[in-house]
């Protein structure tokens, strides 16, 4: 199966190749690469209506999946209270984002390195008229200030699956990367002082097997943070043990642990204990 969906993927590409020589041709092309960005997905959760940019299979699955894909995720981030600062990292091409600052009224940072996605992600957050309230960051934390080749497994809108500095996966294994570039790495920490931008009261990562990294980081932003809600696998026990090492450091207790539908990947929702979670 693999190999017929390789020759036909080869085959249409090179019928595009063929055919774009042709200047008709090439018009009608890029009129359905319009046609395809404007394509707008309704979604309504609770009393929350969204609007999200789906031109390919993978951003209307994300749309059409929005209240079942990650169900705790939501749970968690309805319990931010109003007008919290919330860091997305990981952004993707917003959904969460746009929910918190719709439903919760937060402040969000939207930290997302794909260039393949931020198109998507300003577009989303044009499409819910929150330009005031999600800033988008276009870089990759890490634990240190420094450049490196951001790696990913796919370059489709709404792809995920990529890593920074690294060559590993989410679950510790070799990274399939099929397509690199270099970009700058930031600190959570330096985030603060070098970007001016506050200290999240609530803190989102979702970065696929860096996330410890980030952690290492980030020891002002963990010690200010009310709560944490980050994805590990419990298979990768590096990642697992010094998470936990982190945010215990910084005084917060795991509150819940919610599978996902991968495997030994969780959501972990920490909390520092008296915070509104």
């Amino acid at each position: 199966m693999f190999r017929v969906s390789s020759l036909i993927k080869g085959f249409l590409k090179s019928a595009v190749s063929v055919t774009l020589r042709f200047r008709l041709i090439r018009y009608v092309y890029q009129d359905l690469i319009d046609l395809g960005m404007s394509i707008n997905v309704p979604v309504r959760h609770g009393d929350t209506d969204m609007l999200f940019t789906s031109p390919n299979a993978l951003t209307r699955y994300r749309s059409k999946t929005f209240s079942s894909k990650e169900p705790d995720t939501l749970t968690w981030l309805e319990a931010i209270p109003r007008d919290s600062v919330l860091w997305d990292v990981g952004a993707n091409v917003g959904l969460y984002s746009i929910y918190a600052a719709k439903k919760s009224g937060a402040q969000v940072f939207a930290f997302e390195p794909s260039v393949f996605n931020l198109e998507l992600l300003a577009r989303n957050i044009f499409l819910n008229n929150l330009q005031q309230s999600i800033t988008i960051i276009p870089l990759a934390l890490n634990d240190s200030l420094a450049p490196s080749l951001f790696k990913m497994s796919t370059t489709a809108w709404g792809g995920a699956l990529s890593t920074f500095g690294e060559d590993f996966d989410q679950y510790g294994g070799q990274l399939n990367s099929i397509f690199e570039y270099k970009t700058i790495g930031i600190t959570m920490d330096h985030a603060i002082s070098i970007l001016k931008i506050p200290a999240p009261s609530f803190l989102k990562i979702d970065v696929d097997g860096i996330e410890h990294f980030i952690l290492r980081g980030g020891a002002y932003v963990l010690s200010q943070v009310e709560s944490v809600l980050i994805e590990i696998s419990d298979d990768f026990t590096e990642q697992a043990e010094e998470t936990a090492q982190h945010l215990q450091a910084a005084g917060l207790t795991l509150f819940r642990k919610c599978g996902l539908n991968a495997g030994n990947q969780y959501n972990q929702w920490w909390v520092r204990m008296g915070s509104p979670q």
